[in-house]
């Protein structure tokens, strides 16, 4: 139980990085405008791919990621694949606030989720999904709807689809979905105000 939840921990850590995609992303558009900035994240996207494609195809094993990567992703692509599309269509399509609300939502609500759940998780809501984790998860992206976004109605609009999204999204990468579902929640409400 200690492993698995300090493995999860490693596992979150890396996911956090996105935060530096995003930093750069914004001193990017900033400098040279949002298409320049996104061609640079679909750089990003495509040697990721390419990293895939040596661990797939080739068998080539990431000395340090490796470690972290869960047995439902050790035949098929890593979560880090999904969230670079995500965050892409995002920024692409919607509002600069919503994108990054659905992205810091599907970020650190994930991140909670995953790890007070296998912490103190006892009560399970769908498959490996608990109760403490929905919770927790539920809190954490009404903050950062608080902390990103103006409009209540967004903020737990977003907020209860990103959590829904991660409770009942198993097979399917949350990566893509939750930033998705999200953003296009966020947005719709946002257009019918």
């Amino acid at each position: 139980m200690a492993w698995m939840f300090w493995h999860e921990i490693g596992r979150k850590l890396i996911h956090i990085t996105i935060l530096i995609v995003l930093a750069l992303y914004f001193l990017i558009e900033d400098r040279y405008g949002k298409q320049v900035a996104l061609i640079f994240l679909v750089l990003l996207l495509i040697i990721f791919l390419i990293l895939e494609y040596f661990r797939l195809e080739l068998g080539w094993k990431m000395p340090y990621f490796s470690q972290f990567i869960r047995p439902k992703e050790e035949n098929r692509m890593y979560g880090v694949i999904y969230f670079l599309a995500a965050t892409v269509i995002c920024l692409a399509v919607f509002d600069w606030s919503i994108a990054l609300a659905a992205l810091l939502m599907t970020t650190f609500g994930d991140m909670v989720a995953a790890l007070a759940g296998k912490r103190w998780g006892t009560t399970i809501l769908f498959r490996n999904k608990t109760l403490v984790g929905f919770n927790a998860e539920l809190f954490v992206n009404l903050i950062v709807g608080f902390a990103v976004l103006q409009n209540i109605y967004i903020i737990i609009g977003m907020a209860i689809t990103a959590t829904a999204v991660e409770t009942l999204v198993d097979e399917l990468d949350d990566n893509l979905l939750i930033p998705l579902f999200a953003g296009f929640v966020g947005q719709v409400i946002s257009y019918s105000l």
